[in-house]
């Protein structure tokens, strides 16, 4: 799927009349397979761009288009299960099992089809075959939060969009976690935009990386980065591709770029 962004503006209406701009004049181009990462301070809006891709909210102004295949473009009005949003927090459903959340969309939607074992394919891959029937309330936060992104990937989607999926992690969990979806996602080439505030993350997951900064927030700069999967922290281009992106994080949160 790619995705193109056109003059995106977005502004909240507060008590008063008073007007909150949040992003300002937003453009840009995803390509189909891309892992986007939108890296910003916290404020700068990562979240609500998200959820304009998802078409969980409406653009102040401006456009945002998809196009699958090489059809026809369209315009993002409302959500679709082509593209899949994970949050910040584990959303699971207390009443069915680990098993039975993961299924939970293609269910709704109809998607049948050998369910049962692409659903054991996710709980192996997530290293839940222990709990395959435990609710959610017993599953640790990062079990969840394993659930959820077995969840999102059942169902093939398009566009993975991923809003800090892994804050709340404890290293070791958060590290499994995002090779796993290193992974999935060099297997699979679906378009994936991930939001974080953590320069060595954006630096392991991402092809580009998109500093937002500013207020309201604009595109700093954009970065293409060469590092061949899987990636270190300890490695001399880690270390200084990390230097040059830090120099222009400081400088988009002080407001000062170019």
């Amino acid at each position: 799927m790619k995705i193109r962004i056109e003059h995106l503006c977005k502004s909240y209406n507060l008590p008063g009349n008073e007007n909150l701009p949040v992003l300002h004049d937003i453009n840009l181009s995803i390509k189909s397979g891309d892992f986007v990462v939108i890296l910003g301070a916290s404020g700068s809006g990562k979240s609500t761009f998200l959820s304009l891709l998802a078409g969980l909210t409406t653009p102040t102004s401006g456009k945002i288009w998809v196009q699958e295949n090489e059809g026809p473009e369209k315009e993002i009005t409302a959500p679709h299960p082509s593209r899949a949003l994970l949050f910040q927090q584990p959303s699971l459903l207390p009443w069915l099992t680990v098993a039975g959340n993961i299924a939970f969309g293609c269910k709704i939607r109809g998607e049948g089809n050998d369910l049962s074992y692409q659903v054991n394919q996710f709980i192996e891959m997530m290293g839940l075959y222990e709990f395959a029937q435990t609710h959610p309330p017993k599953l640790s936060v990062g079990m969840a939060q394993r659930v959820c992104l077995a969840r999102a990937l059942i169902g093939h989607p398009k566009a993975l969009l991923l809003d800090e999926p892994f804050g709340s992690l404890d290293t070791l969990n958060r590290t499994h976690l995002q090779q796993e979806l290193i992974n999935i996602w060099m297997g699979e080439r679906f378009t994936a935009v991930f939001v974080t505030h953590d320069i060595e993350e954006a630096l392991l997951l991402g092809n580009r990386i998109v500093l937002l900064g500013g207020r309201p927030s604009t595109v700093k700069d954009v970065f293409d980065i060469p590092l061949d999967y899987p990636r270190s922290l300890e490695d001399d281009s880690f270390f200084e591709t990390k230097k040059d992106i830090l120099k222009a994080f400081r400088c988009a949160i002080a407001n000062e770029c170019d």
